[in-house]
């Protein structure tokens, strides 16, 4: 959709795609509108290809039938490119217009500069764009802090510590609609749209990995502001006999779940290097150094989890990263955690363990620039449908991957 298309069209578009497929009585009933408004903003996006007449029951189609045919997207009418930049290299992703993912690709970056970032996006966008399809939006994700989707102002892990107008650079070469996100960020937009968040008007994203990233959905909106690349859920205080992050904090988040933090305590007690996955399996296993730590962390991530519940009371939180294994790996310690800072009537807090990798982060900021595309700007609060969602018992963990 370009510049032009009137927001009243836009929320039909929006509608069907996040809840589609849909008869038009239920599209007019949801956006308060008459049916005859309806047939009218929803004809350019039938006519354009955006959305497509679906049968449902297979039966003979009639002009009576026809017109009572539900109304979906057709996700293919347009492709979104997602690109996630890490320190060493860039994923990316080619999705449909449901974010779901259709080819992937990676590339090593020849630097850390600017210009080593935009060729190597540049390079992968020109791989993923098929022949013969569309490729509307070009969305980029990264570890730091942006601003107005566009300026990257800090970026630890490029080293960047002047802002940098990466949105602009990347809009130079890619004639569509382009965003700049901080990765948790993208992450949290695609839970919201598309992924286990689906339907949750308030839910938090807990990321642990090479630190501990905070997503916060709050009447059905993203919390987005710069402080979110700033990882300051990374040092909430978790354990006062605990360890020393980098910043010299005693038993905080990062000290307490980082992958470097844990293999760190893990290869001081057994006196040689250990990988992170190893320090798990040790646990499994029953050795007694590996199981102390990852005790202590799993119990850590519960506790880090019932102040995230307690402090922005939201029963669902999405955890993910790529050290998400410790939750399955001390799933007791966790429970306990969550329980010994919760009150016992508290509603139940829904932890859903997500597995997934950096074709998942890439994912994100398609979502982002999906979002960007369909609401003609960058993202921002939006209607969205309402669904029941599931409250096991306290502590419970859900394991999926995506």
């Amino acid at each position: 959709m370009d510049a032009t298309t009137a927001p009243s069209t836009r929320a039909v578009a929006l509608e069907v795609l996040l809840s589609g497929p849909l008869p038009r009585s239920e599209i007019a009933r949801r956006l308060d509108m008459s049916a005859g408004s309806l047939t009218r903003l929803a004809k350019p996006l039938v006519d354009s290809g955006l959305l497509v007449e679906v049968d449902t029951n297979g039966g003979p189609e009639s002009g009576t039938l026809r017109r009572t045919r539900p109304l979906d997207v057709n996700p293919t009418a347009h492709h979104f490119i997602g690109a996630k930049v890490t320190g060493d290299d860039v994923h990316a992703v080619l999705t449909t217009m449901r974010a779901e993912v259709v080819a992937s690709s990676r590339r090593p970056l020849t630097g850390r500069d600017p210009a080593s970032v935009v060729a190597t996006v540049n390079e992968l966008t020109q791989e993923l764009t098929p022949r013969h399809a569309q490729v509307s939006g070009l969305g980029v994700s990264l570890g730091g802090r942006v601003v107005d989707h566009t300026t990257v102002t800090d970026a630890p892990f490029l080293r960047w510590t002047t802002a940098v107008p990466l949105g602009s650079l990347l809009q130079d070469a890619f004639d569509g609609c382009v965003t700049v996100d901080n990765d948790l960020l993208a992450l949290t937009r695609a839970q919201h749209w598309f992924g286990a968040a689906r339907g949750h008007d308030r839910f938090a994203v807990v990321a642990i990995g090479e630190g501990v990233g905070y997503g916060l959905v709050m009447h059905d909106t993203v919390v987005d502001i710069p402080d979110v690349g700033a990882g300051l859920l990374g040092h909430h205080p978790l354990d006062p006999m605990g360890p020393l992050c980098p910043r010299g904090h005693r038993g905080c988040a990062t000290a307490m779940l980082s992958v470097a933090s844990i293999r760190s305590a893990v290869s001081v007690g057994l006196r040689r290097p250990v990988t992170y996955d190893e320090c798990l399996d040790l646990a499994a296993g029953g050795d007694p150094v590996a199981t102390a730590v990852v005790t202590a962390s799993g119990r850590a991530l519960g506790r880090l989890l019932a102040a995230v519940a307690n402090f922005t009371l939201v029963q669902k939180i999405v955890v993910t990263g790529e050290a998400v294994r410790l939750a399955e790996a001390a799933r007791p310690a966790m429970d306990e955690g969550i329980r010994a800072d919760r009150v016992p009537d508290a509603a139940p807090v829904d932890v859903d363990v997500r597995h997934n990798n950096f074709a998942h982060w890439a994912r994100g900021a398609a979502a982002t620039v999906i979002q960007s595309y369909v609401l003609g700007h960058a993202p921002t609060p939006a209607r969205r449908p309402r669904t029941a969602a599931a409250n096991p018992g306290a502590g419970a963990a859900r394991v999926a991957s995506g």
